[in-house]
């Protein structure tokens, strides 16, 4: 398991910062670190722990700020989101069901007046007809209109899209320790039509004034790094690596962001030609055996996945050699360099 920082936008997402995880119970078995050559200065911490220092360093290092992205194994770590807010960073991240809001226009109570004895109370608090629910509970209660079909993206076959509503509220988690309510947040909540219950809900400080649809853009831009990571995975061979010490295991995958980076710059060098909606069901591969042979099933691609600009790069290049750099045959037509 590790933790990884990536900056994106809709064409591309490149991972600048990499690092492993230990768990708790490795960090404190001496056998274990011995084994995996864990160097001593390496501790336990957490995930949102790991992730906020990456944060903190890509800032401190001049990479420009941007909105920050994370799912609910980060976002429902207050800590997490307190040291955004801390760095004066944006951010949408998801959190799960069972967080603690305010209902919108409600805050906990004041603290309570000075009787004149003791320490005076500095404490907001709540009562049992004065309290917080949880971010499902809330999403029940709301009516039909407050929902909105909004689409965020076109797919390969069709657009995607769901309902979803947003409210401006505070949240309520550990408030009762604090001398003032939370600020203002906006609670982005996803129920697909048909199902049962809410499938994700989000937290974001984007300003009061953003539209339902930048709220659901941001969110669901993670699907770039999500697909990006897949083709790490898959492309570029890091699913198949097995590494077995914490230095390699360190190093390895971090070699991976220059080949990433390489794959990103094809796609904008060497476009591909089907850019309409829905095209990529028309895309169909080349032949790379003989002509005379029965043609190869047509692969369903995005235009502009790895496999795609891939192939693309590969005839571009033989378009421009004079001989085939396995067979050494002389390529004496763009046709040749076709057939590859």
């Amino acid at each position: 398991m590790a933790v990884s920082l990536s900056i994106a936008n809709d064409a591309a997402s490149l991972p600048i910062a990499y690092e492993l995880y230990l768990p708790h119970s490795w960090a404190e078995d001496p056998e274990q670190r011995k084994k995996a050559k864990i160097p001593a200065e390496i501790t336990f911490r957490t995930k949102p722990q790991i992730a906020l220092e990456q944060i903190k360093t890509a800032k401190a290092e001049g990479v420009a700020p941007g909105v920050v992205l994370a799912d609910a194994g980060y976002g429902a770590d207050g800590g997490f989101r307190a040291g955004l807010s801390e760095l004066g960073l944006t951010y949408v991240v998801g959190v799960q069901p069972t967080l603690s809001v305010w209902r919108p226009g409600e805050s906990p109570l004041p603290p309570k007046p000075w009787s004149g004895r003791g320490r005076p109370p500095s404490r907001v608090g709540r009562t049992d007809n004065h309290k917080p629910i949880s971010a499902k509970a809330l999403a029940e209660e709301f009516d039909a209109e407050t929902w909105r079909t909004i689409a965020w993206r076109e797919g390969t076959n069709t657009e995607l899209n769901s309902r979803f509503a947003a409210v401006r509220l505070r949240p309520a988690s550990r408030d009762y320790n604090r001398p003032e309510a939370h600020a203002q947040e906006w609670l982005l909540i996803e129920w697909p039509e048909g199902e049962v219950e809410p499938s994700k809900y989000w937290l974001s400080t984007l300003p009061a004034d953003a539209t339902v649809t930048q709220l659901v853009g941001a969110a669901k831009l993670r699907w770039r790094i999500e697909r990006d990571y897949q083709e790490l995975k898959q492309e570029l061979g890091l699913g198949h690596y097995e590494g077995r010490g914490w230095r390699a295991s360190t190093t390895t995958p971090a070699s991976v962001s220059p080949p990433m980076a390489s794959w990103s710059l094809c796609g904008r060098r060497f476009p591909p030609q089907l850019q309409l909606p829905r095209a990529a069901k028309h895309l169909v591969f080349p032949a790379v055996i003989d002509p005379a042979d029965p043609p190869i099933r047509p692969e369903r691609h995005v235009p502009t996945s790895i496999p795609t600009i891939r192939r693309r790069l590969t005839v571009a290049l033989a378009n421009r050699l004079q001989r085939c750099p396995c067979c050494t045959r002389a390529m004496d037509s763009p046709r040749q360099a076709r057939n590859l």
